[in-house]
C-alpha cells in the first residue's frame, strides 16, 4: 500500500505483485479535508481512511512518500502530520512502514528522478494496465508509492539484513 500524505489531498493506492510479474491495481482513493475543517478533525479523517484501508486490503508493507524540504513550512508541515498519521496507523497494524523519496518513486516507476507528475502518471497507467489515467495526481502518486516499494522495496530490505548480519557476525 502506498500513502501520497497531504493535508488537503492523501492518496491511498494498494497494488499487487512482485518483480519481474505483472502488477496489478487493487484500489485507489484519495482523502479530502476542508482547509476550514480543525487540523485535530483533518488529521482524524486522514487517520480513519488510511485504517480503513488497511483492515479492507491487509497490505504486508506501508509505504510513504518521505517528507522533503520546500520553501512554503506551513506546506511541508501538514505533509509531515499527514505522513505521521499514515505511519502510525501502520505500525498499529504491525506492518513494516517504509518511506521513499520523491525522486526514488519517480526513478523507480519512469527510469528518471526528475520526471515530471504527467510523465508518473503516464507511466502507473501503463504499468498498471488502467483503461485511464488515474485522477487526481495524489491518486498516480500513491500508486506509484506502492509500484516503488514492490519494485525497490524488497531489495532494500534484503540488503539492510545482510549488512546487520554481516554487522552481527563481526562483532562475534
Amino acid at each position: 500500500m502506498g500513502i501520497d500524505p497531504g493535508l488537503t489531498r492523501s492518496g491511498i493506492g494498494v497494488v499487487e505483485g512482485s518483480v519481474g510479474r505483472p502488477l496489478t491495481m487493487i484500489d485507489v482513493q484519495v482523502v479530502r479535508t476542508p482547509a476550514d475543517l480543525d487540523l485535530s478533525r483533518r488529521l482524524l479523517r486522514i487517520e480513519n481512511a488510511v485504517d480503513e484501508a488497511v483492515r479492507i486490503h491487509r497490505p504486508e508493507i506501508l509505504a510513504v512518500e518521505r517528507v522533503f524540504s520546500q520553501h512554503n513550512v506551513s506546506t511541508v508541515m501538514g505533509t509531515a502530520q499527514a505522513s505521521g498519521v499514515a505511519m502510525l496507523v501502520g505500525a498499529r497494524h504491525g506492518l513494516a512502514v517504509r518511506s521513499h523519496t520523491p525522486s526514488e518513486v519517480k526513478a523507480a516507476v519512469t527510469g528518471s528522478g526528475r520526471a515530471d507528475k504527467g510523465q508518473v502518471t503516464l507511466m502507473v497507467t501503463r504499468l498498471l494496465r488502467l483503461g485511464q489515467a488515474p485522477k487526481p495526481a495524489d491518486a498516480a502518486d500513491a500508486l506509484a508509492l506502492a509500484i516503488c516499494q514492490i519494485w525497490r522495496g524488497a531489495a532494500q530490505d534484503r540488503l539492510a539484513a545482510a549488512v546487520a548480519a554481516q554487522a552481527t557476525r563481526s562483532a562475534r
